[in-house]
């Protein structure tokens, strides 16, 4: 996994609660996350299109 390890990830961890404080971590997640699943979202609706425009190409 890019060659970080449980060691890595637990210093990246009380680096990010130093900075942001414990009550700001959920905010944070969840921003994460709907970032994560719009970003999922684009790439999938981008292939649907991509997929459709070569189809309609293909049929001429």
């Amino acid at each position: 996994m890019f060659g970080i390890g449980i060691p890595e990830l637990l210093i990246i961890l009380v680096i990010i609660l130093i900075i942001f404080g414990v009550g700001k971590l959920p905010e944070i997640g969840s921003a994460l996350g709907k970032g994560i699943k719009n970003f999922k979202k684009s790439v999938s609706d981008q292939n649907d299109t991509t997929g459709t425009s070569v189809k309609k190409e293909e049929d001429k």
